[in-house]
């Protein structure tokens, strides 16, 4: 087999070598049905099992507690945007927005279909270098939900610790980070996350919510974009998008088998210092995006000195292997996605490679 890239694309993103290999194993065969899991009934017993473990697992991997409901839903991040103001932003109500990049950005917009949305906070002046403290924060009893971006993929910003917001649900995107630490499930009303980063491949969007508000969501919605009608089918009120559920059930499983969230974190910090380490100590030829203390663990973006230097950087770490360095087209530079399953071998690799570029190019 041809060696493997060093893959950092934002998304999707590296899977675990191992679950590759075994979901290539049970592709044509799956435990013995003589089909693949793309050709099993939603319906059917073996595929039902499939569903709940990747549930089961989930559920233990974050502690998530009984009063929340596991949801797999399609559509990615970018149908929440609209979906969590339809069901539960009014007509004249307000709900506030802590943006702190483009896909907060872009969920206050769909917001604005609704309601009346505004900005509690912005780090849109600074460029979006950091995420704004927590004592900075405000909120109003009578707003019907908090939205935020736990991650920022393009900017490389990540919330360290999350507003305590009392009363008022707080919804979060977390596509990007989602599995990557552990995290306190009550403090939110609503979590969701594309499943292309940490979770398995594109196609899932899971969805934890608060069985609370499922009593509280605005009844006038569209059968299809009611959280009520997925909650109570168990996510198979239609078919669901079942090998990407598999793959993620099987990704959760790896997961438990690195030994949890807690090994996963400390990797995952390790990995990111590898590569922070590299560009600090530089002397200014790599330089950062996002404020130290706002830095992320997923995203690492930085940038070069001059931009046919930034170009010539990108071409020449192709050629050596390392895949998805560009920075997001929006705003170019460079990014290293060190997701769950990039292993750190990928970390030291570009990192040796910085080294070698700046002594090549100083």
């Amino acid at each position: 087999m041809k060696q493997r890239a060093y893959n950092f694309n934002a998304g999707p993103s590296a899977l675990p070598l191992a679950v590759l290999e075994k979901a290539q194993k049970e592709f044509v065969d799956f435990q013995g049905t003589g089909m693949s899991v793309m050709e099993l009934s939603h319906r059917s017993a073996a595929y039902e099992e499939v569903h709940n473990q990747a549930i089961a697992r989930l559920r233990s991997l974050l502690s998530i507690p009984d009063q929340y409901e596991v949801l797999f839903l399609q559509g990615g991040a970018s149908l929440q945007f609209s979906m969590i103001p339809m069901n539960f932003l009014n007509s004249g109500q307000k709900a506030g927005y802590i943006t702190t990049g483009s896909w907060s950005e872009k969920a206050f917009k769909e917001a604005e279909l609704f309601g009346e949305p505004y900005h509690i906070a912005s780090s849109k002046e600074n460029h979006y270098r950091d995420i704004p403290a927590l004592s900075e924060l405000s909120f109003n009893e009578q707003d019907a939900y908090v939205h935020l971006t736990s991650n920022n993929t393009i900017y490389g910003t990540q919330w360290k610790e999350f507003p305590s917001t009392g009363n008022i649900p707080l919804m979060a995107d977390m596509s990007s980070d989602i599995l990557s630490r552990p995290i306190d499930i009550s403090q939110f009303g609503l979590i969701y996350a594309g499943a292309q980063k940490n979770l398995g491949p594109a196609g899932v969007t899971v969805v934890i919510i608060h069985k609370d508000l499922l009593e509280k969501a605005n009844s006038e919605v569209p059968t299809m974009l009611k959280y009520s009608t997925h909650a109570k089918t168990n996510s198979l009120f239609h078919t669901p998008p079942t090998f990407g559920i598999y793959m993620l059930g099987e990704v959760l499983r790896w997961v438990e088998e690195q030994g949890g969230l807690e090994v996963i974190t400390q990797k995952n910090e390790e990995k990111a210092k590898v590569i922070y380490d590299t560009i600090d100590q530089s002397d200014g030829f790599y330089y950062g995006h996002a404020e130290k203390d706002s830095r992320s663990l997923m995203n690492i973006t930085f940038r070069l000195h001059n931009e046919n230097l930034e170009k010539k950087f990108l071409a020449e770490a192709k050629e050596a292997g390392f895949v998805g360095l560009n920075g997001h087209r929006s705003v170019g530079g460079c990014r290293a996605s060190a997701y769950n399953a990039v292993p750190r071998e990928a970390c030291e690799a570009l990192s040796e490679f910085m080294v070698e570029f700046q002594r090549k190019n100083s």
